[in-house]
């Protein structure tokens, strides 16, 4: 039985820098302070290096799923987070993550093996197995990640 795994979006899988860097001057000065809620910010990010290689690759040892959380003053964000998935995944029965995209402010609450976040925050510093926090010293990259997680399943 494969362990459980779940994998952060934002600065995890996506790039949110590229969606910030994509929007108009004016929108910017508007959400100053608050881009996250500018409409369709999500739909306009883009993957971080390598990281949909190393998800393809996790997926045949391990039992993925997508865990994020979305601002909770723009609905649009969880809408565009799934369009997202889809993109980069697909949306049929065949996809990685058909139906395992989760979106919570407190990731403490799932049970599972493995949790990849670049934050402690939502509940990511409170989840009952291991967490990889992206980003750090020791897991720098895709690469590193993805290695350490093959390696841990070879015994």
């Amino acid at each position: 039985m494969k362990k459980i795994v779940y994998i952060d979006m934002d600065d995890v899988m996506v790039n949110y820098q590229s969606g910030i860097d994509r929007l108009d001057g004016k929108i910017k000065q508007k959400y100053e302070g608050q881009l996250d809620n500018v409409p369709g910010l999500f739909a306009l990010m883009d993957p971080m290096p390598g990281a949909i290689e190393s998800i393809r690759k996790l997926s045949e040892y391990y039992d993925l799923y997508v865990l994020s959380t979305a601002p909770w003053r723009n609905p649009s964000a969880w809408m565009d987070k799934v369009k997202w998935i889809q993109k980069y995944f697909g949306d049929t029965k065949e996809s990685i993550f058909y139906k395992r995209i989760i979106i919570t402010h407190h990731k403490n609450l799932l049970t599972g093996d493995i949790l990849i976040d670049d934050r402690e925050k939502n509940g990511a510093m409170d989840f009952k197995g291991e967490h990889i926090l992206f980003g750090s010293k020791k897991f720098p990259d895709w690469q590193i990640v993805t290695e350490y997680l093959i390696k841990r399943t070879l015994g």
